[in-house]
């Protein structure tokens, strides 16, 4: 991959869809992980605004570190960004408060993980609103279009998506070519939203180069070995019951007759 183009054609991308659309800047939410750190760094480096949000919720003490060492950083090296921290551990808290009792505790644990996601997304609309800005994205193409690792409505709900056509492996490569600390190029990733210590291959079942084999692999299945067998599996399952979050919402389309 020719790393430094790549960067060159991202950022021009992300300015000239900003521009066309009449918009200020981007806001990004910066999780301490690669992905987000990647995104932030190629919206700076478009000129425009940045607004760099920090969205903890019973968030570990190496993520806020992170997340916050990048951001500063990125205010160091370039004047057109700046940050928000918004901790919205209470209002996760207040709003847990006022649901029912339940008795599914995996599936009530499941919701309130996307329930995370989504609380962060609507503050990142909040502040994109007050300023005029674009929501920028933070997944990449295995997360969106491969296993559909992420949130509906959540980190999904975007405005557009920077990195999506990236590999895992290649955002790395564009973060070192940015520069990216290296406490965040070496750390495990993970979407955050469990409050432990869990990592998304321990989500998953299956590291990112396993799943980016798996999504591109066409060959002799007889041959493979009984963990390439067990990856393959893991990301049809996962591709196949997240189709969902990957294809366009389902419109009921009402035939003309019965409309006259």
């Amino acid at each position: 991959m020719e790393t430094k183009k790549v960067v060159e054609y991202i950022v021009n991308w992300l300015k000239s869809y900003a521009e066309g659309a009449g918009t200020k800047g981007f806001v990004v939410g910066v999780s301490g992980g690669i992905d987000s750190a990647v995104t932030s760094a190629l919206c700076a480096r478009t000129g425009l605004n940045l607004l760099c949000l920090e969205m903890p919720i019973h968030q570990s003490k190496d993520q806020v570190s992170r997340a916050r060492k990048h951001i500063e950083e990125l205010k160091a090296h370039f004047p057109n960004a700046s940050s928000h921290e918004v901790e919205l551990t209470n209002v996760f808290d207040a709003f847990i408060g006022q649901l029912p009792p339940h008795e599914n505790t995996s599936a009530h644990e499941f919701s309130l993980v996307n329930a995370r996601a989504r609380l962060r997304m609507t503050t990142l609309y909040y502040f994109a609103g007050l300023h005029g800005y674009l929501v920028a994205g933070t997944g990449n193409k295995v997360e969106d279009f491969g296993v559909g690792f992420y949130t509906k409505y959540g980190d999904g709900g975007v405005d557009l998506s920077p990195i999506a056509d990236l590999m895992k492996t290649e955002v790395y490569k564009v973060g070192e070519e940015l520069g990216v600390l290296d406490e965040i190029l070496t750390a495990p990733p993970t979407d955050g939203l469990w409050g432990d210590s869990r990592t998304d291959e321990d989500q998953i079942g299956a590291t990112y180069p396993e799943l980016e084999w798996a999504m591109e692999f066409s060959g002799n299945e007889e041959r493979l070995s009984e963990r390439e067998k067990k990856v393959l599996a893991i990301y049809r399952d996962l591709n196949a019951r997240n189709q969902h979050k990957m294809e366009p919402i389902p419109v009921c389309e009402i035939p003309e007759s019965l409309k006259e």
